[in-house]
């Protein structure tokens, strides 16, 4: 892939840009995905550090140690959770969810899904295109 993405908080206030997203998106089922998202599962993707950077509210993020030594970077003001990363790593974790730009590219994986939670169902259930209450 050679277009650059970019990418936002729900707030719009912290915005990064990547020139590639550089290992498959996987839909990611671990213990502390699901807890820091809310969410059965996040869709994640490596992107190597030289790919990546911070183009705006920089100074609005917030970390946490959600393991030793990996670091969740997140928008202090909406929470939306953009990135991780192991500082011995070469590549960064991204939440394809807060790229702006369609990536090109689809989910490959479906990983750590030993943490799966029982009510997850993928199949045989409704599926509506909008919500009406």
């Amino acid at each position: 892939m050679t277009q650059q993405l970019h990418g936002s908080c729900f707030c719009k206030a912290v915005h990064y840009q990547l020139d590639s997203l550089d290992m498959p998106i996987s839909h990611c089922h671990c213990d502390s995905c699901r807890k820091v998202h809310a969410a059965a599962f996040v869709a994640t993707a490596g992107v190597m550090r030289e790919h990546f950077r911070w183009t705006q509210g920089q100074e609005l993020l917030a970390s946490f140690e959600s393991s030793p030594g990996k670091l969740r970077h997140f928008c202090s003001r909406c929470g939306s959770h953009l990135m991780a990363e192991r500082g011995h790593q070469p590549h960064v974790i991204v939440r394809v969810a807060t790229l702006d730009d369609d990536p090109g590219v689809r989910p490959t994986a479906h990983i750590w899904t030993a943490h799966d939670v029982p009510w997850l169902v993928y199949e045989d259930i409704d599926q509506w295109d909008e919500w009406k209450a």
